[in-house]
């Protein structure tokens, strides 16, 4: 990058705590041009040039040196972290996706949507007659622990287990990270033990669950590896958990500044699907996708070294008005594809479980909870890296009330 290109471009400083993905200094910047200067790198602000990266071949997964950037090395989180399957590359990731693949079926899922909209209406029915709740802590939180449970084949009981830990593990995708780091690693020797357990039960006792699915998964002759296997399901049961409840308070929080919204899903529950797209375009959890320059190359004028860390933002590029038209926030609008998932060769495998509980579980809440509003102080993670609420306190009218 030449010093005139580094002089001329916008500063974001991501290692602030108080940094936004949407503040108005990230409006600003992508008003001025479509990438920022940052501490771990570069910034990409608009849909264009996001959508682009991702498809860009002089790029791999970036995330795999997040460790190293916050000072974290020759530990098992880092361990952990360099054999999970959205850090790897080239034939090891190609291997393990298709090995994983099988067990991400839609076939699969689809039977198990009735326990999804059955544990959805469960846990509302607990606190429906108070007219009010705790949003994250009595519905996104075990909604999200339990159909990881369901989908495991385990006992939906131990669902605050697997919350704490998931939670915990969170921590590392902040700005915080190694300052967490103890409270990291524990939740991951927990996660471990948990994978280990479910491996050698699957392995004497198989059935038709998702851990039999990768227990027993062989392609040309190979099968996951017990330390693939552990890495893959606290990988799952961690980013499953972790997204799904995030996204949801994320997506709550959203329709209540678009409550017509709110009431359309309602009366029209088969636009969950659309709901939980265009959450995701306007309040990603995962506020940024990461990729890695392999070489120096040049992309729209700027010439980017090798090494070089990008973040493409997700809500910026998801707002970019280049490419969104109409209203801010509309279920029965045509958008372009939202990043919140990635794209390419690390198109986040695990996709279909997101829409699948999501979009079964904001439409019955719509149907139930009429005029949702805060009802007390929220606390959230900050606006970067993986965001979401921690206490979103609601109060709404019942419906027929």
């Amino acid at each position: 990058m030449s010093a005139e290109q580094v002089t001329d471009v916008p500063y974001l400083d991501f290692a602030d705590p108080d940094f936004s993905v949407q503040s108005p200094e990230v409006r600003e910047a992508r008003d001025r041009s479509w990438y920022a200067r940052t501490p771990y790198g570069l910034a990409v602000l608009r849909y264009n040039e996001a959508t682009a990266m991702l498809r860009d071949k002089n790029l791999r997964q970036g995330s795999w040196a997040w460790p190293a950037h916050n000072g974290v090395a020759d530990t098992p989180f880092a361990h952990w972290w360099s054999k999970a399957l959205l850090n790897l590359e080239g034939a090891d990731h190609l291997r393990l996706r298709r090995l994983m693949n099988p067990a991400f079926k839609p076939r699969l899922l689809g039977s198990l949507v009735p326990r999804f909209q059955a544990l959805a209406g469960e846990l509302i029915d607990a606190f429906y007659d108070r007219g009010e709740c705790e949003f994250v802590s009595e519905f996104a939180e075990p909604y999200a622990a339990r159909v990881i449970a369901i989908m495991l084949g385990i006992p939906e009981s131990e669902w605050e287990t697997i919350a704490k830990w998931s939670s915990d593990m969170g921590l590392a995708l902040g700005v915080t990270f190694k300052q967490d780091l103890p409270t990291i690693e524990a939740a991951l020797e927990g996660l471990y033990g948990y994978a280990d357990e479910l491996i050698a039960d699957r392995r004497a006792n198989p059935g038709d669950d998702f851990v039999s699915a990768l227990v027993q998964a062989e392609t040309s002759g190979h099968k996951l590896s017990h330390d693939e296997l552990r890495v893959s399901l606290v990988l799952l049961i961690f980013g499953g958990m972790d997204t799904t409840r995030n996204q949801l308070g994320l997506a709550m929080q959203t329709f209540m500044r678009y409550p017509d919204q709110w009431d359309l899903l309602g009366r029209q529950p088969e636009l969950g699907g659309a709901a939980v797209e265009e959450v995701m375009r306007v309040n990603p959890t995962t506020t940024w996708v990461t990729r890695e320059a392999i070489a120096d190359f040049e992309f729209a004028g700027v010439e980017i070294a090798g090494g070089t860390t990008i973040h493409l933002l997700a809500e910026s590029a998801g707002t970019d008005p280049r490419v969104i038209e109409g209203k801010a926030f509309d279920l029965t609008a045509e958008r372009v594809a939202h990043i919140g998932f990635g794209g390419g060769i690390h198109h986040c495998l695990g996709h279909f479980v997101a829409r699948s509980d999501m979009s079964e579980a904001l439409p019955l809440l719509a149907q139930r909870l009429l005029n949702p509003r805060v009802s007390g102080e929220v606390v959230s993670l900050p606006l970067s890296g993986n965001t979401g609420p921690i206490r979103l306190p609601i109060a709404f009218d019942r419906a027929g009330a």
